[in-house]
């Protein structure tokens, strides 16, 4: 009793457990039994490296020849001149879903790379094809050619309550066959640039490598994928975000059949109900989506819809927040044509949309760039960036802004490849991003330690990120 005490105490967990005559769980049966699912991923990138600082001309017995000789390699070709091509790997987890080979992770793990290598438990490694990549939700599903594989168990998230523990397994730091355990912290959490995940909360250890992993409940079936985590340093700081496995399967399904998952749209601009637009609206209380903007010729102005309409319910399933919605009008099947209940001027009422389809999100494809100018160098916030095409231009409807291209040396900003920056807020003043030399030159003229917020596009929705300028890059 104790020994329990003791370990209770130093992992801060309340001495109730102890006084109750309860033991901390046993992870290792689940850790043997799981471990073999659980995949580490890592990809290879091949870039255009621009020309090498040169060595300058010193004689071999100079000290600081072996210097530039190690930090400064001579590149290939005569003369040590001329760009060369190099690789860059990146490292994420996966777990084996079939035991015919196929893989589920996270769509940023596998995100642009030329080569997938996918290393099993016990050692081997294969060649993985991306079968279908959803970035809005950032799944991937990959697959190697093996057979007989070991696969999970798929759980019901919606059995999970909160305070139950979980188990994560996977590669964080390239570290694999790493567990953690905590507890889930909250179910249903949606998160501002996310708008198709129900995010289950734990405070499970997740750390840059776990991306992609399974999240175990104690009967070891995978009830989420690990995908991100709140962080003002980059590492974990208690607050970690998987996606549901349903979620996760249904996704998988339409990359398995059309390499692509097709979403419904109905073209409204939504917010919250708060108590206080309830109560001028004449709610009961606050529920539903409120329309503050209809698109013109879209399916809700042809089916009626109108600016201050409350939506209550959609195809049958009511709209408790507005978060709800888009996940509901995403998981319904363009051309279907959906009834929708309607708050407006103090009274309900009942129309029908026929949905319309949700555009893919091309912006982040690096294979839609490849041909175009060289790779930018990293501006002073650690990101590069180029400028938006005619034709992105069009698709998202913007006159300007830049696309990140990578994010190189500042992985603590909540910056992703794939979004648009179309703005920046500093003391105060907002300056609209036109171009990337306009861009990089703003972020040059700003002191050091400058806190920015940049006006961010990704996806379908807007969002504010703020960073620190903390000078160049080295």
């Amino acid at each position: 009793m104790a020994r329990v005490l003791f370990i209770c105490l130093l992992l801060g967990l309340p001495s109730a457990l102890v006084a109750q005559g309860r033991e901390l769980p046993d992870f290792t049966e689940l850790a043997e039994r799981q471990g073999p699912t659980v995949v580490n991923i890592s990809t290879t990138q091949m870039r255009e490296r621009r020309a090498s600082p040169q060595i300058p001309n010193l004689e071999e017995d100079d000290p600081l020849y072996d210097f530039f000789r190690r930090f400064i390699p001579r590149p290939p070709g005569p003369g040590g001149q001329g760009p060369r091509d190099f690789e860059s790997r990146s490292l994420g987890s996966g777990f084996i879903i079939s035991t015919d080979g196929y893989v589920l992770t996270n769509a940023h793990v596998v995100d642009s790379a030329d080569e997938i290598t996918v290393r099993l438990n016990d050692k081997r490694e294969f060649k993985a094809r991306v079968i279908g990549a959803d970035r809005r939700t950032d799944l991937a599903l990959i697959r190697i050619d093996a057979t007989g594989l070991p696969a999970v168990r798929m759980g019901d998230p919606n059995r999970l309550k909160v305070g139950e523990w979980v188990v994560a397994i996977g590669s964080p730091f390239g570290f694999d066959s790493t567990v953690t355990a905590g507890i889930v912290s909250a179910k249903g959490r949606s998160l501002p640039q996310e708008n198709f995940v129900p995010f289950i909360q734990t405070d499970v250890a997740i750390n840059p490598g776990n991306s992609g992993g399974p999240l175990f409940n104690m009967r070891g079936e995978v009830v989420g994928i690990n995908s991100q985590i709140y962080s003002r340093t980059g590492g974990f700081m208690g607050l970690s975000f998987a996606i549901p496995i349903d979620v996760a399967m249904e996704v998988q399904s339409q990359l398995r059949q059309f390499g692509r998952v097709s979403r419904g749209r109905i073209g409204v601009v939504i917010q919250e109900v708060s108590k206080e637009l309830a109560e001028s609206f004449g709610l009961s209380r606050p529920v539903g989506a409120l329309v503050n903007a209809v698109e013109k010729g879209g399916p809700a102005e042809k089916a009626g819809v109108e600016t201050g309409d409350i939506i209550l319910k959609f195809d049958g399933k009511p709209v408790s927040s507005s978060n709800e919605l888009p996940r509901i009008v995403g998981n319904t099947k363009p051309g279907i044509k959906a009834p929708v209940e309607l708050w407006r001027k103090g009274a309900t009422r009942e129309i029908t949309v026929t949905v319309g389809e949700l555009p893919e999100d091309r912006v982040a494809s690096r294979s839609e760039r490849r041909g175009k100018p060289p790779e930018q160098a990293a501006n002073r916030l650690g990101f590069a960036v180029v400028d938006l095409t005619a034709e992105q231009k069009r698709d998202l409807k913007l006159g300007g802004g830049v696309i990140v291209e990578e994010v190189r040396n500042n992985r603590r900003a909540d910056v992703r490849a794939g979004d648009v920056i179309t703005a920046v807020t500093s003391k105060g003043q907002t300056t609209e991003v036109r171009s990337t030399e306009q861009f990089n030159k703003l972020l040059a003229q700003l002191e050091r330690n400058t806190t920015l917020t940049l006006h961010v596009r990704r996806g379908e929705s807007n969002l504010f990120v703020t960073v620190k300028g903390e000078g160049a890059p080295g």
